[in-house]
């Protein structure tokens, strides 16, 4: 057995303990002969009362966390090795494709099921203990009353479930999700489930409280901030801002304002502060990993974006899109399909948009692209001014992040079906199938790419599949057919009033930089070393705190240490440990990548003899059109038809068929259905979706 196995195997062992916890915790055998026992083992002058959460619940999964770098990391250097055709591929197919859910796979389903029942299990177990030792809270209490108070506060524990895993499907750069094979973008349904659900529990947990509060007339409770339990007012405050979050989340809200919910989103740190310090810091280290994890992923991708990215060139197509062609460090690797976030201060500072990596870095090792449609007012005004007669833009960036591995590459064929801007993601597959085809001893699949486009103007978007330096012969080398239908044109137009594809080059600022990862070559090793340095510096600083200011107040004088400020010192130290871990190693790196990037900026000022442009002080940014004949010339087009997929889906004969879809969701979700319906087993479907 290989140290990967081994390392696998073991953070399937830790994982599933940790699972365990979860369902043994709301029983009878956890509360009466569990916990005792527990608490007599761990419960030190140290950690007080958090000690056991802190072993069995947070503990397991820093651990997995902190070593799955590790494994990431040697992984990386035999690219794609790890994929193979597992016996339980079949559970990957769609079998769900419906509104709101999207496109659920058996896989996602069995999951769902079995998250739903640990739900209901721990409710079910939550009330059958309670209900047998109901606690009255006021003289004259009725028992119907007191049941109706323990079912609202159970659904807040539930809740609490919920928020176990909230963060880990938004924690981009986090080792989980390629150690269980999702990127961030596949799996942010998963944070748009928990995200309602967790709402709904939070909800009925609220309005049943407030109903209790009525009917016992203790309505002046709602504004209560004990001193030695948890604090009623601010759980209605987490509530309160809660409640806007949720409802601009809904996907009809979203879509229609979208700015709306992407500020209104960032309400959640206000959230998380008043929802710790409402249910205190033994809840709080339940879900600690979740928050500490997204924390340290949330701060270093700020630390990368407040550096400028070195902005190459541009390409401009006739239909309103824009290719820009960012520099980057030579050994920096991601796969197709990765994800770009970019951000234009002269458009709006505060404004992250994701758009899908083009280049291939095996293809392009100095340059990364990005395709951009002008679709809403951001990427119109970028347009414009990229257009403009200007000779430098400034861009920051974050990421890439993308799959852990190009598995697609092991199909027998491809099959690529997009809409409009969705052929973007299929641009880098292309890119990197025509790499792989120059190596004599790699087989790569036969493509077949189906494209639907609104208008004849968009199909010059082809022309992107080859890079800048590209050239038609490379392109031919490949098993590819393009089957372009224009769904509301009849007829081809005339060709000679359209506008060629330009490229307009930018001068160098001494101020950019390339695009590197966060922390180097090494990404995955130093993100360990600062998940592990800053969870194992904030229990130190936690035992200090505890062992000589909060524990000497409670045993040593008369008071009581206030519940909420237990709370607030674990946030503060949490905080702190990620910011000066993550700070120390992100300059050390920027020291040690600052050598390298001095290189690489002396041999990418371009020269009179390798550049298309004239470098001279005060000069106009030159636009030409692309040297290579286009790609348009050898794409069969229909006119005012849309693709029979069922039928060109069926007529694909080799028995491992990949499916990907790209595009509006009523496409994607017929692809999937096809792909579902049995009639075909050797259609693999997998769906990128482009929005939120």
């Amino acid at each position: 057995m290989s140290i990967q196995a081994m390392l696998r195997m073991i953070f399937l062992l830790v994982f599933i303990g940790w699972l365990m916890i979860w369902v043994m915790l709301p029983t009878k055998l956890y509360k009466n002969t569990w916990t005792p026992k527990l608490d007599s083992k761990l419960t030190s002058t140290y950690f007080a009362g958090q000690g056991t959460n802190l072993l069995l619940f947070s503990f397991p999964v820093m651990f997995i966390a902190a070593f799955g770098c590790t494994y990431l990391h040697f992984q990386k250097k035999s690219r794609g090795s790890n994929y193979s055709k597992s016996a339980i591929a079949f559970l990957k197919r769609p079998v769900l494709v419906m509104a709101p859910l999207g496109i659920v796979s058996a896989l996602e389903l069995i999951f769902a099921a079995m998250f739903v029942a640990l739900l209901i299990w721990s409710l079910a177990n939550y009330l059958y203990v309670s209900f047998r030792h109901l606690h009255m809270h006021k003289e004259g209490e009725k028992i119907w009353e007191a049941k109706f108070r323990s079912v609202s506060l159970r659904l807040g524990y539930i809740g609490n479930i919920c928020w176990a895993f909230l963060f880990f499907p938004v924690t981009r750069g986090s080792s989980l999700l390629p150690l269980v094979g999702l990127t961030s973008e596949s799996s942010i349904k998963y944070h748009i489930w928990l995200g309602h659900l967790s709402n709904m529990l939070f909800a009925a947990h609220a309005v049943g409280f407030i109903i209790y509060w009525a009917i016992t007339n203790q309505m002046a409770e709602m504004l209560e901030w004990s001193k030695t339990w948890v604090s009623n007012v601010a759980g209605v405050i987490a509530i309160v801002i809660a409640l806007p979050m949720w409802v601009t989340s809904l996907p009809r809200f979203r879509r229609k304002m979208f700015e709306v919910f992407f500020y209104t989103h960032h309400l959640y740190l206000l959230y998380i502060f008043f929802y710790i310090l409402h249910v205190g810091d033994a809840y709080f280290c339940m879900i600690l990993p979740g928050i500490f994890l997204f924390l340290i992923d949330r701060y270093l991708r700020f630390l990368q974006s407040r550096h400028r990215a070195r902005l190459l060139s541009a390409r401009l197509l006739p239909c309103g899109v824009v290719e820009l062609n960012f520099s980057k460090t030579p050994g920096f690797y991601y796969n197709p399909t990765s994800i770009l976030f970019v951000n234009v201060p002269r458009i709006s500072k505060l404004q992250w948009h994701p758009f899908t990596v083009t280049s291939d870095c095996n293809m392009e090792p100095d340059k990364l692209s990005v395709v951009i449609k002008s679709g809403g007012s951001w990427s119109q005004k970028l347009y414009k001014e990229v257009s403009s007669s200007m000779d430098h833009l400034e861009i920051s960036t974050e990421g890439p992040y993308g799959p852990d591995s190009s598995h697609f590459l092991r199909r027998e064929s491809l099959v690529l079906v997009c809409g409009g801007s969705g052929i973007s993601p299929f641009i880098s597959i292309i890119r990197e199938i025509i790499f792989q085809s120059q190596k004599s001893n790699v087989k790569v699949p036969r493509v077949v790419m189906i494209c639907a486009f609104k208008n004849s103007a968009d199909i010059t978007m082809l022309d992107l599949l080859l890079p800048i330096s590209g050239s038609p012969a490379q392109i031919s080398q490949i098993q590819l057919q393009i089957e372009a239908y224009i769904t509301r044109e009849q007829e081809q137009p005339n060709t000679d009033t359209q506008k060629p594809l330009q490229t307009i080059w930018f001068k160098p600022s001494p101020l950019d930089s390339p695009i590197s990862a966060a922390l180097g070559p090494n990404n995955w090793l130093w993100l360990g070393a600062i998940i592990s340095s800053s969870f194992v510096m904030f229990l130190l600083l936690l035992g200090i705190v505890t062992r000589y200011y909060i524990y000497p107040t409670d045993h040593n004088t008369e008071q009581i240490y206030h519940f909420s400020y237990r709370a607030l010192w674990d946030m503060f130290l949490v905080c702190v440990c990620i910011f000066i871990v993550s700070s120390v190693v992100f300059l050390w790196r920027k020291k040690q990548n600052a050598r390298e990037d001095n290189q690489i900026q002396n041999t990418e000022i371009p020269t009179a003899a390798t550049s298309p442009v004239s470098w001279f002080s005060g000069a106009d940014s030159e636009l030409e059109s692309l040297p290579h004949q286009s790609l348009v010339q050898t794409t069969k087009v229909h006119f005012g038809s849309r693709p029979d997929l069922k039928k060109i889906l069926f007529d694909i004969k080799e028995s491992d068929v990949g499916v990907l879809a790209c595009g509006p969701r009523k496409m994607r979700h017929e692809v999937a259905k096809i792909c579902s319906s049995g009639l075909a087993n050797n259609l693999h479907f997998e769906t990128i979706s482009f929005t939120l």
